[in-house]
Parts: C-alpha cells; sequence; structure tokens
C-alpha cells in the first residue's frame, strides 16, 4: 500500500523536485540545485533535449521491454547510474552510505567523488563491485599514489578522471545563499535550519559533513578561497594528457573521463588508451557559455569508437532513450537521485528507480523497440 502511495504521489521528477525544495534548508537546496552564472548552460540542458522528438512505430506486436545494459563488462538492471555529487552528506545525511547501500540493492553503478563525505573505505563496502571512484586530480604524485590505492583496497573497480573543473567556478547563486566551504553555521543559516527538521536532526545525530577523504592530506584549515571553493583545491591540479598518461599506467582498471564536450578531445582520448568517455558540461556548474551535452554528443560519437557515457540534463526515461539515440552507451544522473533522497529518505532512491524503469517501460514499445541499446537515429523525428 505504501509503495503505490508513492506512485500516486510522487509520479516523476518534478513531484519529488517540490517535496525535496520543501524539506530542505534554502542554502542546501542552493547548493544542490544552481548551475553557474545566470544559469542559461543549465536552462540549454533542459530545453534541448525536450526539443528532440521521437517517432512513435506501430504493428510490432507485443514489445516486452529489456532494460539491462551491458557497460565495461558489467551488465546494470538499468541504464542508468548514480554520478558523483561532491559533499552528497549536506543534501541529506549519510547521502552517500543511503546512495551506495540502494545502488547495490538496485545493480546499478555509483561513482563516488574525491571530495564527498564519505571515505573510500566506508562506501566501498557497500558496493560489492559496483563502485566507481570519480578523481579530483591531486597535484602530489604521493598523495596521487595513495589516493588510487585507497579506491583499488577499497574495491572501486572504476576510476573517473573529471577533467572539466581545472579552476572553481563563481556559482553566483549558490554565494547568495551564504553557504561557504566548510559550511560556517551563521545566524541566517540556523534560521533556514530550523524550518526543516527532518534534515536538522539527521545532521545533529551525523554532524555537519565535511571531504573525509582529503583529511589525511590536509595539514592546514583552507585560508583565503573564495566561498566555492573548498580543501580540494589547495591539493588538486588542471591535468593535462602527461597527467592522464601517468593515470593510464598506474591504474590497472576501467579508466573514464568526464567532462569531454570536443570531438578533437574524444579522438585523442581514444588514442590515449582510455575505456570510455563521460560526455558532460557539469549539469551547468562549471562554464555558462557551454553547449547543452545532448547537441554535442552526436559529433563526438562519430569521432570515435570509445563507450560514451551521458549526463548533464537527463530527468526521466525519455531523456535516457533521447541520449540512446544520439549515441550515448550509458547515462548517468546526480542531480536527481539527490533530489530523491532529499524528497523521501532512502527510500526516495528506489522509488527513483522505479519511476525510470516504469518511464522505460511505457516508452519503448511505442518506439517500436524493447532495449534502450535499441535505440538509434531511426527514432528521432
Amino acid at each position: 500500500m505504501r509503495r503505490m502511495s508513492l506512485h500516486n504521489q510522487y509520479l516523476d521528477l518534478s513531484d519529488l523536485r517540490r517535496r525535496a525544495r520543501a524539506r530542505l534548508p534554502k542554502f542546501v537546496w542552493e547548493f544542490l540545485d544552481s548551475g553557474t552564472g545566470a544559469e542559461q548552460t543549465k536552462a540549454a540542458n533542459r530545453s534541448a533535449l525536450d526539443a528532440i522528438k521521437l517517432r512513435p512505430s506501430i504493428l510490432h506486436g507485443e514489445v516486452t521491454p529489456d532494460l539491462a545494459t551491458s557497460f565495461l563488462g558489467s551488465t546494470y538492471a538499468l541504464p542508468v547510474g548514480i554520478a558523483p555529487v561532491g559533499m552528497s552528506g549536506l543534501i541529506w545525511p549519510q547521502a552517500e552510505h543511503h546512495l551506495s547501500t540502494a545502488a547495490n540493492a538496485l545493480n546499478l553503478p555509483y561513482c563516488l567523488s574525491t571530495v564527498a563525505s564519505e571515505t573510500p573505505e566506508a562506501i566501498g563496502k557497500n558496493l560489492n563491485g559496483n563502485g566507481w571512484f570519480q578523481l579530483y586530480p591531486p597535484r602530489d604524485p604521493q598523495i596521487r599514489r595513495d589516493m588510487l590505492q585507497r579506491a583499488k583496497d577499497s574495491g572501486f573497480s572504476t576510476l573517473v578522471l573529471t577533467a572539466d573543473v581545472p579552476t572553481a567556478s563563481r556559482r553566483e547563486r549558490q554565494t547568495r545563499s551564504g553557504l561557504t566551504q566548510p559550511p560556517k553555521l551563521t545566524p541566517r543559516l540556523l534560521a533556514q535550519i530550523a524550518t526543516c527538521p527532518a534534515w536538522a536532526l539527521g545532521m545533529a545525530r551525523h554532524g555537519m559533513p565535511h571531504m573525509r577523504t582529503l583529511d589525511p592530506y590536509v595539514a592546514e584549515a583552507q585560508k583565503g578561497m573564495s566561498p566555492t571553493a573548498h580543501v580540494g583545491y589547495l591539493l588538486r591540479t588542471a591535468p593535462d594528457w602527461t597527467y592522464l598518461k601517468w593515470l593510464r599506467d598506474n591504474w590497472d582498471g576501467p579508466l573514464i573521463v568526464k567532462g569531454v564536450m570536443n570531438s578533437g578531445d574524444a579522438t585523442r582520448l581514444q588514442a590515449e588508451g582510455v575505456d570510455a568517455i563521460w560526455v558532460s558540461n557539469h549539469a551547468g556548474r562549471q562554464l555558462d557559455a557551454a553547449p547543452p551535452t545532448i547537441e554535442v554528443l552526436p559529433d563526438i560519437r562519430a569521432a570515435t569508437q570509445l563507450p560514451i557515457i551521458f549526463d548533464s540534463g537527463a530527468e526521466g526515461g525519455l531523456d535516457i532513450l533521447r541520449a540512446f539515440a544520439l549515441g550515448a552507451d550509458f547515462v548517468m544522473m546526480g542531480r536527481a537521485w539527490h533530489i530523491a533522497l532529499a524528497a523521501l529518505g532512502p527510500q526516495g532512491i528506489l522509488h527513483f528507480a522505479e519511476i525510470l524503469a516504469k518511464d522505460l517501460a511505457a516508452n519503448l514499445p511505442q518506439l517500436g523497440v524493447a532495449s534502450p541499446s535499441d535505440m538509434s537515429l531511426a527514432q528521432l523525428f
């Protein structure tokens, strides 16, 4: 009865979004929902996806949807995984534990950020091999080696190099909310917290989050950084092709590069021996003049034979099908899963997975195909 009630009340991400916004302090919502600049890229991600029409096809008989999707040698229950979000624990208490545990139960990949509020040692044990570790590249080679070893020892099978954050973006909306890194509980923020008892009680039980993976490497508290920067900027560098080669030589599992928006980069990444590329504009949080990710996807698909992950802007099953039709092999979503968690707690993650599965299963037969992997340009209008 409870599950049926959820499906009656929260039919898609927009329903979860309204509830999440009401349950979170304003500064937390702004952290989760904001882009950078005037947020034109964030808005364009959504409008560009909406502009892609899919052509129905008839007389295919009874189509039985098959949502299982293979990617880099693993088969997942859905064509989508949980993307890394820094400081997830600020969005909801123990977010990384809830998301990783649900990912394991659902048989989906979960990607832990270097700047998460939990360590790979704490989260890896939840995942049984479904863990990916996202690396914000440390400058110091010794820290770099140690971080890779920690990820490997904790059971993370896949390394994701995020390459599209050479410097901190301004994220003006986040700054206007009063949030700093690390969070400082000013009277303004405390007033917001007082209106959100579920979030506040969880934080009281578990403590305000910080970037625990970095604890062994930070000798002193950060000083003189912008409000949107954090201790990670004391440690990391802007990687180059030499850095990528070092990672390829020192990581013996699958290596993915995240932040690809240029077909020329995709071609060279294939030559450098990476295993997959992640097409992303960081959900509009880095460069507000970037094109929508879905618009660059076809050129990148034409430029490489590598498996491609799509993200930035996807909110439901139709968006996943649009991405597959234009050349993606897998989709990762970050903000959406966190909205679901904030809306309903841990059950929200499972509920959102059901929303995606129901959406995919409802739309695939309309297009005359059984699997997202069967999508192609033929389904586009």
